[in-house]
């Protein structure tokens, strides 16, 4: 099973809640969908709530070894979620710095005209 969902991703909002997602992979790779989407998602069906803290763990093929490992979003889930919270922070696996606001890696955001955001420039 773990094969085929190897990122599980978890979404820390305001109320001090937690919004779990997994990656769910598919033969037709467009047709998967990002565990950090899931989570949103999850915590969108439940909460209005800010979201302050997003942590993506990806977990090892079977021919791996047997170590989990905390991840950075991909760039798809940083647009997105971007989108979504412009303020979230993301657990990275650096020791000194395990907390880091999202947009700092993703610098040069794509701001688009379908809705307003705190980033949108004039």
């Amino acid at each position: 099973m773990l094969a085929r969902h190897q990122i599980a991703a978890a979404l820390l909002d305001a109320d001090g809640r937690v919004h779990l997602g997994l990656h769910v992979d598919a033969m037709v790779g467009r047709a998967a969908v990002c565990a950090e989407a899931g989570a949103l998602s999850a915590a969108r069906l439940v909460t209005s709530a800010g979201l302050l803290a997003v942590a993506a763990v990806r977990f090892p093929k079977p021919t791996e070894p047997p170590y989990a490992r905390v991840v950075p979003p991909c760039g798809l889930c940083r647009e997105l979620l971007l989108d979504h919270t412009p303020h979230i922070s993301v657990v990275l696996p650096h020791p000194e710095d395990p907390l880091t606001p999202l947009a700092g890696l993703l610098p040069h955001k794509y701001v688009g005209t379908k809705w307003p955001t705190p980033l949108t420039r004039p």
